[in-house]
């Protein structure tokens, strides 16, 4: 019998692109690998990308939690990657244990997977030492983005905040926008380049073309959050068409 995971996803209220890539990276997978998933999300309220607003906002993950866990999911997803990081730094291990902590006091435990942990961690896996990122936020938020990321032991070459606060215009953003603003950045001696610091931002459509044009490997907030949960799973992360992270090279 097929094994079935259900994929649980913390999701902003007006997120749309997490519960698009996400799936769409794991569905790709089903036409390589046996195993299949279903897709479950509780959301949060958000609509302004504004540090008030995302602390509100990171305020009901406990209900999410807890209402995925009702669905006995296999993994959960925290699906704001600027909302864990502008809490203070490494809070994301505060986050992820706090919140596996809820689906376990409701006999239902998962490991749960921040999109912040994720790309932390994925830069590890990398061995990325020297980084580039692209992110949606405004500069002030970009700059908190930045510097968590630097305090995980990274040197952050160069760095782009386009700057929309709307959080639905962060999803209208054209992907194929991306390989300009990169084409456009100093990449000399960078490992990695992010794509997206952000799993509302859509860029998994431009990743194989940023990795063509710069020849570095390309990783993305979502790519990062589902090679997580495979790893989480104990499955082979493996993904056709997901950059350099998902290709099984790591």
């Amino acid at each position: 019998m097929t094994k079935l995971y259900r994929i649980g996803q913390i999701v902003p209220s007006s997120n749309t692109t997490m519960e698009t890539e996400i799936p769409a990276m794991l569905l790709a997978r089903q036409t390589i690998r046996p195993e299949r998933f279903t897709f479950h999300s509780s959301r949060m309220r958000m609509k302004q990308v504004k540090k008030e607003e995302l602390a509100a906002m990171d305020g009901e993950s406990d209900r999410c939690a807890l209402e995925l866990s009702d669905a006995r999911v296999d993994v959960l997803g925290y699906a704001c990657l600027v909302a864990i990081m502008a809490m203070g730094l490494g809070y994301h291990r505060v986050s992820e244990k706090r919140l596996q902590q809820a689906t376990a006091d409701n006999d239902a435990l998962a490991p749960v997977i921040t999109s912040a942990g994720a790309l932390v961690d994925a830069l590890h896996v990398m061995k990325a030492k020297r980084i580039a990122i692209v992110a949606p936020y405004m500069k002030p938020l970009t700059e908190l983005v930045v510097n968590y990321i630097r305090e995980e032991g990274f040197e952050v070459q160069d760095w782009r905040a386009l700057e929309i606060p709307d959080n639905l215009a962060v999803a209208r953003h054209d992907p194929a926008n991306l390989p300009g603003i990169v084409a456009g950045m100093n990449l000399e001696g960078v490992d990695v380049v992010v794509l997206s610091a952000c799993v509302q931002m859509q860029s998994l459509p431009a990743v194989a073309k940023v990795e063509a044009l710069t020849g570095k490997p390309v990783v993305t907030a979502a790519i990062a959050t589902t090679y997580a949960m495979l790893k989480a799973l104990d499955l082979e992360p493996v993904v056709p068409g997901a950059g350099a992270l998902l290709s099984g090279a790591y």
